[in-house]
């Protein structure tokens, strides 16, 4: 059931119910600047959130400032031995830091990530340290992140604090650049190897992207953050646990359209969960909605009072 947290009419808001059922379990989205809340779908639930840990990861190591340009090894120390995740990325291969970053962020290496972790000052007791410190530092007070991949099930947070942590991460600019960038080709080994961004989205012309991190693991679903611009308004989009990549992509143009105000019609049916609340807020959002369901209501009129001549006329 949707509950919508404004002054618009009941028919609006009836009207509106199909268009934001959500298949993710958990949502946010925020006003960036003010950190007005436009919608809230059980956003305080704790649960494993994936790869989207890696945006922890960066910051951690960046707040360090390290040799960029270091070469690092991966070693078998950085293979996943707890879901065996496959990498391209083999183990020998040296690259230098800031290259780790890029495949950890981009294209969500997990061995980048962890070499990452494992070489930062001090090792990676000192590494889960400052993950801690930086939770703090930002607000994440429901998150535990015991490792920098996401691949454990017990990296756990909440809707909210990942949109704290998104707002954050934006104001670093390795983090911006790297994330919204669509692909590159990585040299490993000698040869140049062609590497994708894990959010399709990203180099999309109908998105203005501002910072973007996916995640998924068995426990977690498929989740995503994003930082966008749309309609003249920064919002941070945070959905958590879809059951598909299509679930998530398309609760994403959902999330999306509610920020630019522009209508979204559903192909099909999708019973809604639970507890979903849409704020409405005043400008763009509201008004564009507004209007939009002004004229699904004439329209809704206009049948109603041809089909109720159609039946006197029958009558008769």
């Amino acid at each position: 059931m949707i509950r919508f947290i404004a002054t618009l009419a009941l028919v609006c808001a009836a009207a509106s119910a199909s268009a934001f059922s959500l298949g993710s379990r958990h949502a946010l989205v925020i006003d960036a600047q003010s950190g007005e809340v436009l919608l809230e779908k059980s956003p305080d639930s704790v649960v494993p959130i994936a790869s989207l840990t890696k945006l922890m990861t960066a910051m951690v190591v960046l707040d360090a400032m390290p040799d960029m340009d270091e070469q690092v090894e991966i070693t078998d120390d950085d293979v996943d031995t707890l879901k065996h995740s496959s990498s391209r990325v083999p183990v020998g291969a040296v690259l230098p830091r800031r290259t780790l970053l890029e495949l950890a962020l981009m294209s969500s290496d997990n061995r980048a990530a962890h070499a990452l972790a494992r070489t930062y000052p001090g090792g990676m007791q000192a590494f889960l340290d400052q993950v801690h410190a930086k939770q703090q530092e930002i607000g994440m007070e429901h998150t535990v992140l015991i490792e920098p991949t996401g691949l454990s099930p017990h990296n756990r947070s909440t809707a909210q604090d990942v949109a704290r942590m998104a707002l954050a991460a934006s104001n670093y600019p390795q983090i911006r650049e790297i994330t919204t960038s669509a692909a590159d080709d990585i040299e490993i080994n000698g040869a140049d190897r062609p590497f994708h961004n894990t959010n399709r989205f990203v180099g999309n012309a109908k998105w203005n992207i501002l910072l973007s991190k996916t995640g998924y693991t068995r426990e977690a679903g498929r989740c995503i953050v994003m930082h966008v611009h749309a309609a003249g308004r920064n919002a941070i989009m945070v959905l958590l646990n879809a059951s598909e990549t299509v679930v998530r992509s398309t609760d994403a143009i959902k999330l999306r359209s509610l920020v630019d105000g522009s209508p979204f019609l559903e192909a099909s049916y999708t019973p809604p969960l639970p507890k979903v609340r849409l704020h409405h807020v005043v400008g763009v959002v509201k008004t564009s909605h507004h209007r939009h369901m002004e004229a699904v209501h004439a329209r809704a009129q206009h049948h109603a009072g041809r089909h109720a001549a159609t039946r006197h006329k029958h009558k008769r």
